[in-house]
């Protein structure tokens, strides 16, 4: 399959992961790319029908973005990316992450309680050595980030990196909604606690990422799981 942008993401795995596919209806960890995840969990309280609810993230899958999708340089090919992406990864450490449901500015996702310095040196190792590998924005991709909405730092990510939340401004996040107004954020948080917790009782261990890309119609596939093996 052809692509025409490649991401490196964290997949998680284990039920956690689980539900996160089958709560979005699109599962990118499953050995068929892009797989259509199993049954949609049933979740009493729901403000909107988790079709509706989840149709922007599906198309991503869940996940959360390290190095945010780009176009290949020139003279650049998939397994350039991923060769290197492995060359970093082989200096990287396995870690454990905490996780907690929450919305922000009406987007319900799971965050980290705190985000730990090997998760800090991963996003930082990926986002600025696979750099070289990435074409330039072009005005139309740089127009679509909005950049004289964004503060003065991220808009300078923006043209650095190609990406406004990279490095200082990085927060890792598992996305598991559409933007939503407040009040039916707060409810859909409230309906997928009891469901979430028990997966969050313990903390995430993150020992790979992965290498997505994204087809002609904009749905993203997975294409090769690394190892972090420092």
């Amino acid at each position: 399959m052809n692509f025409r942008r490649y991401a490196v993401y964290h997949l998680p795995g284990g039920p956690l992961g689980q539900f996160g596919g089958a709560w979005l209806g699109r599962d990118l960890a499953r050995p068929v790319s892009g797989a259509e995840a199993a049954l949609r969990p049933d979740v009493p309280g729901l403000p909107a029908p988790a079709e509706a609810l989840t149709r922007t993230p599906r198309r991503y899958g869940f996940h959360a973005t390290i190095k945010a999708p780009f176009r290949l340089a020139d003279g650049h090919g998939p397994n350039d990316l991923i060769r290197r992406a492995a060359l970093i990864c082989d200096h990287l450490t396995p870690f454990d992450l905490a996780l907690e449901l929450r919305q922000d500015y009406g987007f319900v996702a799971l965050r980290p309680t705190a985000q730990p310095p090997e998760l800090l040196a991963l996003e930082q190792a990926l986002v600025t050595r696979l750099d070289d590998l990435r074409s330039p924005l072009t005005p139309d991709e740089r127009d679509r980030r909005r950049p004289d909405a964004l503060p003065p730092k991220a808009r300078a990510h923006l043209d650095h990196w190609g990406y406004p939340f990279v490095l200082d401004l990085f927060h890792y996040h598992l996305t598991l909604s559409n933007s939503l107004p407040a009040p039916q954020a707060d409810a859909l948080v409230a309906a997928l606690q009891p469901v979430v917790a028990p997966l969050l009782a313990q903390p995430m261990r993150v020992e790979a990422v992965s290498v997505v890309g994204e087809d002609a119609d904009g749905l993203f596939h997975h294409i090769a799981d690394i190892a972090l093996r420092g």
